[in-house]
């Protein structure tokens, strides 16, 4: 599920010379519990909801966390003993992070929460919906949800709605859905939601390992937002497969059939877009556009990302069936050649659509589509987003890669530890990045405790 939005990365980069901004968020309306004076003043209490409707919703801000360490796959390709480019060329692999096991997925919601609150300059009370999208599961009851409360304890605010949602890769996508549409309903307050959406993705030693990944994203939701979620025009697919499930409890790892897996990826995908075309038609046909929807108009496209040649091969396919579909196709105007990869600055992006495809094993598909924002003016809400992302690369560069020896022994680790009670991590905590949660000790009743890096 982290994998889509890591993909958000290749269309909202930023040329270098953006400088990080350091920006405080202004909620269209506020209760009287967050009220600051930084923020609006209007308190929910007035607030008409047939009149004041909120507008535009959609995501403000994001933050993105993943592990300070990583292992090329070119060298994991020579120590797995398979022949040389089956990771990078067959896969499209070039290097794959991973946790040590100081890391869990409680640890990096709370990063990537606290880092999110800290870089927007929010208040904590002013979240009235908190929702957590994993498959990473360390509890069959207690959600990584009550865990983020704990950010909360100072502000004194529990009055924040929103649990865990899961089906493999597609909760987080299903979490935004469903805060969108509490900002949407009339159970709707006037303060934001926040969406988190992370995994730890492990496998046993053999094929699928090169494949796995881990990280986190946490997403800010509101009106008047930069990036807006279109209206009535979510395709969604949903059967009943075994093709990834996760029935040992035991243990992080999957029971995995890759070839079905990746059959029902593309079955899912021809359906999710065959029905958002319908609706997106159907909604033109109401204001007098008569026109078939096809690729082209969406400017850019992201994938879940079981691995990044799929990706590639999803493209494709969607041209297929704008062909197929497509009553009288002009084969000479090369508009189904392949696609060339540039790099975007927020201008570029003003007005765009971007369409997303989510698929979750099991199976839970959607394709959706945000619309950009047109205002790009220096402090705008859209600059400020794609401002707040120009140092992914350089956090990137950061991390330090690790001998695939190492890995395999922190795999390990993580293998012999997974639900270890009166426990201690092994390993060294010095590799974190600065503000980096971390899992301290299991006790013999398996409550685990946190602690965070010095910043």
């Amino acid at each position: 599920m982290f994998r889509l939005f890591s993909q958000t990365r290749c269309c909202l980069q930023v040329k270098r010379a953006l400088q990080r901004q350091e920006w405080p968020l202004r909620p269209a309306h506020l209760t009287a519990a967050a009220q600051q004076a930084s923020f609006s003043t209007t308190s929910v209490e007035h607030l008409s909801w047939s009149d004041s409707w909120p507008k535009d919703v959609g995501i403000l801000a994001l933050e993105v966390y993943f592990p300070s360490q990583y292992v090329e796959q070119v060298e994991l390709e020579k120590y797995d003993g398979v022949e040389a480019g089956k990771y990078t060329l067959g896969l499209g692999q070039k290097q794959m992070g991973f946790c040590s096991a100081h890391e869990d997925i409680n640890s990096l919601c709370l990063t990537v929460v606290q880092r999110l609150v800290e870089r927007s300059r929010l208040s904590w009370d002013s979240i009235g919906r908190l929702e957590v999208g994993t498959e990473t599961i360390i509890d069959k009851s207690k959600a990584v949800k009550t865990v983020l409360m704990q950010l909360f304890q100072d502000s004194g605010n529990t009055d924040v709605e929103g649990i865990d949602t899961t089906n493999a890769c597609y909760g987080g996508t299903a979490s935004l859905f469903n805060s969108v549409d509490w900002v949407e309903s009339s159970s709707w307050d006037g303060r934001y939601a926040m969406v988190v959406c992370g995994d730890i993705a492990v496998y046993a030693t053999g094929n699928a390992r090169p494949t796995g990944g881990a990280g986190a994203v946490a997403m800010l939701v509101g009106p008047e937002a930069p990036l807006v979620l279109e209206r009535g025009v979510r395709g969604t697919h949903m059967e009943h497969v075994y093709d990834f499930y996760k029935p040992d409890m035991a243990s992080e790892y999957p029971m995995v059939d890759g070839k079905l897996s990746i059959q029902c990826y593309f079955r899912a995908l021809d359906q999710c877009y065959s029905v958002y075309r319908k609706k997106i038609q159907s909604q033109w046909q109401k204001v007098g556009v008569d026109k078939p929807f096809t690729l082209e108009d969406f400017q850019f496209m992201i994938f879940h990302t079981p691995f990044c040649k799929l990706v590639q091969k999803s493209v494709g396919r969607m041209m297929l069936n704008d062909f197929l579909a497509a009553p009288n196709p002009d084969t000479q105007s090369g508009l189904y050649k392949g696609l060339q990869a540039f790099r975007y600055s927020a201008q570029q992006l003003a007005g765009s659509r971007i369409g997303a495809f989510s698929y979750g094993s099991g199976l839970a598909a959607s394709l959706f589509s945000m619309r950009v924002s047109q205002d790009t003016a220096p402090g705008s809400p859209l600059d400020k987003l794609v401002s707040s992302l120009s140092d992914l690369q350089t956090r990137l560069d950061a991390r330090k890669r690790v001998p695939p020896e190492e890995f395999a022994e922190i795999m390990k680790q993580r293998e012999e530890s997974h639900h270890l009670v009166n426990h201690t991590p092994q390993g060294s905590k010095d590799d974190l990045f600065p503000g980096t949660w971390y899992l301290e000790r299991v006790d013999d009743k398996h409550r685990r405790q946190y602690a965070r890096r010095p910043l």
